[in-house]
This record gives structure tokens, C-alpha cells and sequence, in this order.
């Protein structure tokens, strides 16, 4: 499966000479049991690419690419449960095969300076990438969720000391179970380190906690800041018996929840927050006015949004106005049929979250396209102090 960090490294790529090529493969409801429309409708891509290749000589770099492209077509499986894409440029050397999951809008093949990474945004915003833990008073168990992917990872097992006799007066009961009481208070601690742990690495960005209900109280008060802070939700488990298909199912479905809500939530707060003249941009042009002041914290893209534009082949700046030269530096531009492509690659190489909005009529009413910001230049002290 891809992962953030493969998007990432898409997204840094550039062929000057045109040839960056994308293929994304959609699998469909097969029409026979011979399954075979799949690989013509990929090998029929391919074909059509070659023949355009073979009409336009900057595109010839790409042949060797699109040749190997037909065999990835002719091995291509009857697996409906993903989907594939193929980044390549062997002028290069690059060449990047990765299946994902099977919410691509359909099969196509590109061919550009940079890697179509717009089918990604909605992949990229449907990643489900977080720790699951499995928590009680002796043992825990780690594992990493990775779309409808799950590995269990290395255990923690404190033994609690077991209780003999109550002694005299029952002296040894209340020592024994202040004992066991401070022992499983230890464990907590171990379990919320390695939580840590895992997020100052970089290894988690979201956590979710399995644990029965009486124990939730217990942990809560010992997970660092950082981890409360992306804790994406918990369920009801027990970390003993809970198999890896129950812990996965569970985990999946939390983060589902949780995403679906941040995404509403998303949407109404860059809309009201731009109503208030506050952290919000709406409309293509102020986006883009906010990716060029570095003010954007995640860009909502609607499945719809579809616009020309331009794109700096020297400073990258992007423009809604398609023109020869940049506004910026004057450098010549390069003319963009559709700038959502461009503006997922800036994204992703700055870091910046991406949400993908679908049938949202308060999101269409805006443009479909808007942005959360970090900040607003024009409303910095420093900034306005210097224009008076």
C-alpha cells in the first residue's frame, strides 16, 4: 500500500523533458467469468499513449516506460479489492508500483512534467495509517493499521503478584493489593512510554486504545499530551482474546467515525472562519494567494473542482490567470488544462493536509475548493504596523 512518505517523493519529482508518466488502473465489475476486460482496458491506454508518442518526438522518452506498462496490464489479476498505480520515468530511473485501495474515479494514464497526483487525494485523504493498542492490567499489545491492512508488533507483559493470604488482620490483603495496585499503575506507565515512544520517531501520527471500559480510567491519566492529542478514539476490547481480524474491524471503523467527523467539521469551520474574515480561505484565487503566503494548514478539495491555470517552470508559483510569463519572476509558465494536480503536488510537498470532499452542496456553493489556515499575513501586528 502506498504510504504519506511514497506520496511525498511523487510529489518532488520533475521531468523537464515531459516524461513523468502516471498510470492508475480502476478495477471493475468483471461483464464474464473470463475477466479479461480489465487488462484490454489497460493495454488500450497504453496503445493509445504509444501511438501519441509516436507522433510527438518528447514523448518518445516514455516508450520503454509505456512498453513495460502493457506487461504490468497482461499480469493484472482478478483482485477487485485494490487498485493499482504505476509512476515512471526511465529517463530517470524511476519506476514506483503501488496497490491501493479501490477509490480511483477510473483508469487513466498521463504523461507531464510532474506525476498526476490528483487521483491521490482522495486516497491520500481516506488513508487510515494509526497504533492500535490493546490495553489491561497485565499485558498490552501494538499494532499498526495501515488502510484495511494489520501487523501485530512486540507485546508488553507485566506479571501482577499473585495474592496468598490475608495474613494476620488482614495485614497481607491491603499490602498485597496496594502492591498489585502500584504494579499495575507501573504497567500503564510502560504502555504510555512506548506510545510516546512510537510518536517522537515519527512511526504513529494517530492512536487508538482497546481496553474494557473500567480500565479507560486507569490508562487516560498516564498518556502524554502528544498522544492524547491524536488519540483518533477507542473501543471496548479484551486484549487476551481479541483476534486480529476483531482488532483491525474495530480499530477500521474508529477511524472511519473520526475522519468523517473531522472532514465536516473541516468543511464548516474553513467556510465560517472565511465568512469571519478569520482562518479560512474560500474560492480558488484566495487558496492560492494562501498556499503563496504559506498560510495553509490543510487544503479541502471537492470532487468536482476542476480549473485551468499556470505554473512557474523556475519558482513554481501557480496562477488562475494562464500566461506566458510568471507574475512573480517572469520566467516562462506552463499552461495547465487542470490546476488541481498542481495544487495537490504543492501540498504534499509542504506538508500539508489534504481533505477530500464529496457531494457537500455548501461545499459546491464555495467553489469546491478551500483551505484551513495556520494564519492570517494580513492580519499580523508587524505587517499592518508596516503599512501604516
Amino acid at each position: 500500500m502506498i504510504r504519506r512518505e511514497d506520496i511525498r517523493e511523487l510529489a518532488q519529482f520533475e521531468s523537464k523533458q515531459g516524461c513523468a508518466l502516471s498510470f492508475y488502473f480502476q478495477p471493475q465489475t468483471p461483464q464474464n467469468k473470463s475477466h479479461r476486460e480489465e487488462a484490454i482496458l489497460a493495454k488500450d491506454l497504453v496503445q493509445n499513449a504509444l501511438r501519441e508518442a509516436g507522433k510527438d518526438g518528447k514523448h518518445r522518452c516514455a516508450r520503454a516506460d509505456l512498453d513495460r506498462i502493457i506487461q504490468v496490464a497482461e499480469a493484472l489479476q482478478n483482485d477487485h479489492s485494490h487498485a493499482k498505480a504505476v509512476f515512471a520515468s526511465s529517463e530517470q530511473g524511476f519506476w514506483r508500483e503501488f496497490d491501493l485501495p479501490p477509490l480511483l474515479s477510473g483508469s487513466s494514464l498521463a504523461l507531464n512534467r510532474r506525476f498526476h497526483l490528483r487521483p491521490l487525494a482522495r486516497v491520500l485523504s481516506n488513508l487510515s495509517h494509526a497504533c492500535v493498542a490493546l490495553v489491561d492490567r497485565q499485558l498490552a499489545r501494538f499494532f499498526e493499521l495501515s488502510s484495511d491492512e494489520i501487523e501485530e508488533r512486540k507485546d508488553i507483559k507485566d506479571n501482577l503478584p499473585r495474592r496468598r493470604s490475608d495474613g494476620f488482620a488482614g495485614y497481607d490483603a491491603g499490602h498485597i493489593e496496594r502492591h498489585v495496585e502500584h504494579e499495575a499503575m507501573h504497567h500503564f506507565k510502560n504502555v504510555a512510554e512506548r506510545l510516546k515512544a512510537l510518536y517522537d520517531i515519527g512511526t504513529c501520527e494517530n492512536f487508538i486504545i482497546g481496553c474494557r471500559d473500567e480500565t479507560w480510567p486507569e490508562i487516560e491519566p498516564h498518556l502524554h499530551p502528544y498522544v492524547r492529542e491524536h488519540l483518533v478514539g477507542r473501543f471496548a476490547a479484551d486484549t487476551a482474546t481479541a483476534t486480529l481480524e476483531e482488532v483491525r474491524d474495530r480499530a477500521s471503523e474508529v477511524f472511519t467515525d473520526h475522519r468523517n467527523t473531522y472532514r465536516e467539521a473541516a468543511i464548516r469551520e474553513a467556510i465560517g472562519e472565511a465568512r469571519r474574515d478569520g482562518r479560512g480561505a474560500v474560492g480558488l484565487r484566495h487558496v492560492l494567494n494562501s498556499l503563496e503566503m504559506g498560510e495553509v494548514q490543510t487544503l479541502l478539495l471537492g470532487d468536482k473542482f476542476q480549473a485551468p491555470g499556470s505554473e512557474c517552470t523556475n519558482c513554481g508559483h501557480l496562477d488562475f490567470h494562464p500566461g506566458p510569463n510568471c507574475a512573480i519572476c517572469d520566467h516562462p509558465t506552463s499552461e495547465l488544462s487542470d490546476i488541481s494536480d498542481a495544487l495537490v503536488g504543492k501540498a504534499v510537498r509542504n506538508r500539508i493536509g489534504i481533505i477530500y470532499v464529496e457531494q457537500d452542496p455548501e461545499f459546491e456553493k464555495v467553489g469546491h475548493i478551500a483551505a484551513l489556515l495556520r494564519f492570517r499575513a494580513d492580519q499580523n501586528t508587524n505587517l499592518k504596523q508596516a503599512g501604516d
